[in-house]
């Protein structure tokens, strides 16, 4: 969500860790394709493959954003006034396209999603290693935080629980198929009031505030430890 949500162009811009760099030098350097497979495409453990959730609203799953298949879709949830007030990505859809390349062309460090529920794309997330993020400067990131964005895209479905339920779910797929990370971390706007509080309903807990460049974020955080007791 750049601004609000720490800018892709930031997070491309962070040097990658030694061991991370070294992966790398072993790898061909071929840029990420619309399927979120490339060079580094293993430093979310291949998301492309996650399986399905169930959830009380139907069954769930992510899917890596494709550019041709999606833009349209994703453009439009973005020129929504409720979601361009954080995301601040409004505009035609080569804004949108510009924002989703950086990532899909990047290292693999940023996976765009579409979430899709019972068949049908209804929400837009990014699944992200946080500690090789710059938000990893603002606060004690430990190795393998794995961070999410989200947007719900139709208005029909906002403002009845599928928040809380889909982060819920999100996160639990992070920790189901990314063994090594121990929780799951979110920076929302402190302002974005629905969005902290389907944190909390989640399992997330607040840890801090935090200043990030643009905005003052609530710092969330589910730790694998506690996931079966919030």
């Amino acid at each position: 969500m750049p601004p609000a949500d720490s800018g892709t162009e930031d997070t491309l811009d962070l040097k990658l860790p030694p061991e991370v760099a070294a992966l790398s030098a072993d790898t061909p350097t071929a840029p990420a394709d619309d399927d979120g497979h490339g060079p580094l495409a293993d430093l979310l453990d291949n998301i492309a493959a996650w399986d399905a959730a169930e959830t009380p609203a139907g069954s769930f799953r992510l899917v890596p954003v494709g550019v041709d298949r999606d833009l349209a879709l994703i453009t439009r949830w973005m020129n929504d006034p409720a979601v361009a007030e954080f995301w601040e990505l409004d505009g035609d859809e080569h804004i949108t396209e510009k924002h989703l390349s950086a990532q899909l062309h990047g290292d693999g460090r940023s996976v765009p999603c579409l979430g899709v529920l019972d068949g049908t794309p209804m929400s837009y997330w990014e699944i992200y290693r946080a500690d090789l993020d710059p938000v990893a400067r603002y606060y004690p990131a430990r190795p393998h935080d794995t961070g999410v964005h989200l947007l719900i895209g139709g208005v029909a479905d906002r403002a009845r629980g599928l928040g809380g339920t889909l982060l819920r779910t999100v996160s639990g797929l992070v920790l189901d198929h990314r063994p090594a990370c121990t929780r799951v971390v979110a920076e929302p706007d402190l302002r974005n009031t629905p969005s902290v509080s389907a944190f909390l309903t989640a399992g997330f807990r607040l840890s801090a505030e935090v200043e990030l460049p643009g905005k003052r974020a609530a710092l969330m955080i589910r730790d694998r430890v506690l996931r079966h007791l919030l």
